[in-house]
């Protein structure tokens, strides 16, 4: 997969992908990114890629011009078979989930706009081919929503993972879809047993596998009840 991000920030990126599974996938060269200066497709001798919005207001709003000319750049190095996305990071964008996390991590070319702190020109809307967002409150850029959406689909390609297993049986993946919605991940212990008094369920203890299974199933549906009812479908299924 080939991953091209612009931004105001390029610096931002430095350390969050150089560290841990993006990495790897970085060196397994599963995975491509690349960092653009948005100013390096501005128009004059300032680099100046935002301006005063029409009609008044506080603050500088994003150019559409220049992320115009980025993306007709970044797609030229797509081949025609590639599938391809654009997506703008906003606010007001469809909110970021796992089933997304899935459905981008089997295309070939991704392109991120980092959106402005103070917007950006309504026209770039048009631009993309979706527009996402990671929560209901408001960041001062794109940038962060871009790293949490690129590490979330990263660890989803095939080869990233030492073990495939690991994402099938996680919080909000397909694999944890019942008929009743879908289950948060069961509580999870290691070492020490005892650890000041607070016990490890004597069941994982024991070697039965198929009991084990059992309650792990049984406390995913609880605590799904008790944090997420809303990932519930029905209202018969709390009672």
């Amino acid at each position: 997969m080939k991953i091209d991000i612009v931004t105001l920030f390029p610096e931002m990126f430095k350390g969050p992908f150089d560290e841990s599974i993006v990495k790897r996938a970085i060196d397994k060269k599963l995975v491509k990114i690349n960092i653009h200066n948005l100013r390096k497709w501005a128009k004059d001798k300032y680099k100046t890629v935002d301006d005063h919005p029409y009609g008044g207001g506080v603050g500088m709003v994003m150019m559409v011009e220049p992320v115009y000319k980025a993306l007709k750049d970044l797609k030229k190095q797509s081949t025609i078979n590639n599938q391809q996305s654009t997506i703008l990071l906003s606010p007001q964008g469809k909110q970021y989930n796992q089933q997304k996390a899935q459905q981008l991590s089997k295309l070939d070319h991704l392109i991120f706009i980092c959106g402005h702190y103070e917007g950006f020109d309504e026209r770039i809307r048009q631009l993309a081919d979706e527009e996402i967002s990671i929560g209901d409150y408001i960041l001062t850029g794109g940038e962060l929503p871009t790293m949490v959406v690129v590490d979330s689909l990263v660890r989803l390609i095939p080869g990233v993972l030492e073990k495939p297993e690991a994402t099938k049986n996680e919080s909000f993946s397909p694999c944890s879809l019942r008929s009743i919605g879908y289950y948060l991940e069961h509580p999870q212990y290691t070492r020490p047993a005892n650890f000041k008094g607070w016990k490890v369920p004597e069941i994982l203890l024991s070697g039965d596998h198929k009991k084990i299974e059992a309650w792990r199933k049984k406390q995913s549906l609880k605590r799904t009840k008790k944090r997420r009812p809303d990932l519930i479908k029905t209202k018969t299924d709390l009672q």
